[in-house]
């Protein structure tokens, strides 16, 4: 007879042997369950901005971050990322909320045609109010804001029928919708452009529940129109920037954290196709927190990054295949600008 029943488990469940007796660089909470990662396998990417960092590791370290939508041939290159060219798989921009993505794949499409179409500025151009920072040049009008949109989900569509694995970070259950229809916004109208209505707008906070309920039926459309997918979901180490809710910035960080957290864990457990990479854990683990924050508590530094990705390529990649990452993955991650976070207009709208 046992003598209890944790006498035989392994030492990957004991704090002691994996956190506390191990040094800070070497914790390596790999998810339970995994599958490899070829270097021709199309790994999509989506979601906060942490979700970037991914991206260029993979790219780093040999793989295929899936674009597919490409920068035309004759824009260089540096222009190319101000359009937010290869930020992401396709130019989404921050897609914060599952709500979001829900959404995104609805108007791919054409099952959801928001009410919404766009956003003036005060210098008179027009952003797209569902991703209005991929441009900084903004739009001359509505039929080219409309042509562009058109071509963006085109791309979509293609990167969900094409794509071999998805990569989500869930990075916000705070979030702003256009009252007529339900539409989610990645920022609130005002702060790229539009204005803000309270009549017109409404401030929401998703619960853990309407998360995974979002998720679940994102992934049934998108193993509908892609059996084969592979889904990764991970949740966003870095913190809120501000927060609507009426409450203190740090306890709104705390639930929002928390929210997705959960909702991760019971669509991975209900759904085998996804798995849960713990990067938030990672990055904001008691070994590491301090460490792997830069002096505004907010920003994830390079370290943490190459951490993370260290971890993520030992669980999905062969060892024959498998850059050994100990150190940040190129000169990308000393430039913390390079990381897009729509998020953090608001508060250069204060400014």
């Amino acid at each position: 007879m046992v003598k209890n029943p944790y006498a035989d488990l392994p030492a990957e469940r004991f704090w002691r042997k994996v956190v506390a007796g191990v040094p800070p660089f070497a914790l390596a909470p790999g998810p339970s369950a995994r599958f490899t990662i070829t270097r021709d396998a199309r790994v999509a990417t989506a979601g906060s901005c942490f979700a970037q960092h991914v991206a260029r590791a993979l790219s780093e370290a040999g793989f295929n971050h899936y674009l597919a939508e490409m920068a035309p041939s004759d824009l260089a290159a540096g222009i190319a990322a101000t359009r937010q060219y290869g930020t992401f798989s396709a130019r989404y921009g921050n897609v914060y909320t599952a709500r979001q993505l829900l959404q995104l794949f609805d108007r791919a499409y054409g099952s959801f045609t928001p009410e919404l179409s766009a956003w003036a500025r005060p210098d008179g151009r027009l952003v797209d109010p569902f991703r209005p920072g991929i441009d900084p040049e903004g739009f001359a009008d509505e039929s080219e804001l409309a042509a562009s949109r058109a071509d963006h989900l085109a791309a979509v569509r293609t990167m969900f029928e094409s794509l071999d694995v998805f990569v989500f970070t869930l990075g916000l259950t705070e979030g702003w919708m256009h009252r007529a229809d339900g539409a989610m916004l990645p920022v609130a109208p005002g702060v790229i452009g539009g204005s803000f209505d309270p009549e017109t707008y409404a401030f929401v906070n998703a619960r853990a529940g309407e998360v995974r309920a979002d998720m679940l039926v994102f992934l049934d459309r998108l193993f509908g129109v892609n059996p084969r997918a592979r889904v990764i979901l991970t949740v966003s180490p870095v913190p809120l920037i501000a927060s609507y809710a009426d409450r203190h910035v740090l306890v709104s960080n705390a639930y929002s954290k928390a929210a997705l957290r959960v909702a991760a864990e019971e669509v991975c457990a209900a759904e085998p196709r996804a798995i849960y990479f713990p990067s938030y854990e990672i990055v904001t683990s008691t070994a590491n927190a301090a460490r792997y924050y830069d002096d505004d508590l907010r920003t994830v530094t390079p370290a943490a990054v190459a951490h993370v990705m260290r971890v993520f390529l030992d669980a999905f990649t062969e060892t024959a295949e498998r850059s050994i990452v100990t150190s940040p993955l190129g000169f990308e991650y000393a430039r913390a600008a390079g990381i897009i976070c729509d998020e953090e207009a608001i508060e250069r709208s204060l400014a």
